[in-house]
């Protein structure tokens, strides 16, 4: 149904991607991500990113930095939207352009978005049961995002029992389940997710702060560390 990309490849051979969160449309941040060595780059559209207080435009607002983005050549994920989400003739437009797959809450996830060329990358709030986790897993071919957090644990330490709660995640599906950032992940922390099965981390401007140093800093950091 999706294709079998290399991206998708390193989620699953325990390969343990690091994937960055772009808090701004900056080509020069996505640069840095990539020189640091992340394998992919997650983007938005129709959103308003709560970690940064940032908003991110409509399809054809934000086309223009994405077909600038497409030219980097790495894998590229979309967080879609929330209430709003891309139309069917924006999803196929977006794989044109080089994008293997799209996120957005479980609660946000229209028909149309699943029967798209992107793969799904449906996300998990704080409030979600494990019925949801079993829901989303019944998805064929998808990611779960796991940010579980409260926002009020955003940029707080991981603690043992955070630990617990994503390996109980993994344990309970057979897909791919990669952790946001939301927490103050640390290079040791990714070793850790690593080894309860987490197949990648997302690195948000929690960790990766909003410069092109502190961003190449942090994912090179992040990369060797695990």
């Amino acid at each position: 149904m999706y294709a079998p990309t290399p991206f998708y490849q390193s989620l699953t051979d325990g390969s343990f991607p690091v994937i960055v969160s772009l808090a701004r449309h900056d080509l020069e941040l996505a640069k840095a991500a990539l020189d640091g060595g992340a394998t992919a780059i997650k983007t938005h559209l129709n959103a308003y990113h709560r970690a940064t207080g940032t908003t991110f435009g409509s399809f054809a607002e934000e086309r223009p930095f994405f077909e600038e983005l497409a030219k980097l050549g790495c894998p590229l994920l979309v967080m879609a939207g929330q209430e709003t989400v891309p139309s069917a003739e924006e999803m196929d437009a977006l794989h044109d352009l080089g994008f293997e797959g799209f996120n957005v809450y479980v609660d946000h996830l229209q028909p149309h978005l699943l029967r798209s060329k992107l793969r799904p990358m449906p996300a998990l709030a704080s409030t979600s049961s494990p019925e949801d986790v079993a829901k989303i897993a019944a998805i064929p071919g998808c990611i779960i995002e796991a940010s579980i957090m409260p926002f009020e644990r955003y940029r707080t330490p991981m603690t043992p029992a955070d630990l617990d709660r994503y390996a109980a995640i993994v344990a309970a599906v057979d897909v791919p389940v990669i952790v946001p950032s939301q927490l103050q992940l640390t290079p040791a922390d990714g070793k850790a997710l690593r080894d309860a099965g987490i197949a990648a981390v997302l690195m948000g401007a929690i960790v990766t702060g909003d410069s092109p140093d502190t961003m190449r800093a942090s994912v090179e950091a992040m990369v060797r560390g695990h």
